[in-house]
């Protein structure tokens, strides 16, 4: 049984959807909000329709941008030649944050998955492979996890640009990381990743 306004009680049920929100998360965040009314609520309501109404992928890369095209597509100091491919915009964001990369992007929106039902199709993974002929992309470099998923959208990107160059990000021990405290995965993956010092 409802135990507040049924408005209330929609609000946490939508809140309860998002990810690391459960009911009782849901509930005590809109809680919160009700009682912070004017300095959170009202300014989180204004954010989100602002959001709704503005934000979309870019037509290119499939990245966030309130323009058919995101900054990132539209810099002319970005490299090209060079296409970037993640499965979704927060790991573009974070390749952002390392400011290692200097190229474009693919984002994918997700991972082949035979459970879920999401094949080359529902990923616009035909779009990325006109991209890369229609851009004259000489390498791919796929930033994909290291899943079973991930694995095998990698090898079916590759497998779609048989004439382009697709690398993969590395993988095993990370910076300061300590041997014992890894997983026998990733010890195993940066044996194989090994190179002459």
């Amino acid at each position: 049984m409802a135990e507040g306004p049924e408005e209330i009680e929609r609000l946490i049920g939508l809140m309860a959807r998002l990810p690391g929100m459960g009911p009782r998360s849901a509930r005590r965040a809109v809680l919160h909000l009700v009682r912070k009314r004017g300095q959170v609520l009202l300014p989180l309501a204004e954010a989100m329709r602002s959001v709704g109404e503005s934000v979309r992928p870019c037509v290119a890369c499939n990245n966030l941008a309130t323009a058919d095209l995101c900054p990132i597509c539209l810099s002319e100091k970005r490299a090209t030649g060079v296409l970037c491919v993640v499965s979704d915009v927060a790991d573009l964001w974070a390749m952002e944050r390392s400011h290692a990369f200097t190229g474009r992007y693919h984002v994918l929106g997700g991972l082949l998955s035979a459970l879920d039902a999401v094949g080359p199709e529902e990923l616009g993974i035909p779009k990325l492979v006109g991209r890369v002929a229609e851009e004259g992309i000489a390498e791919v470099i796929l930033a994909l996890p290291a899943t079973i998923d991930g694995q095998t959208t990698a090898h079916y990107i590759a497998d779609a640009l048989p004439e382009v160059n697709v690398t993969s990000l590395g993988q095993g021990v990370p910076v300061g990381g300590e041997l014992d405290y890894l997983d026998d995965g990733t010890i195993s993956a940066a044996l194989r990743a090994r190179g002459r010092l």
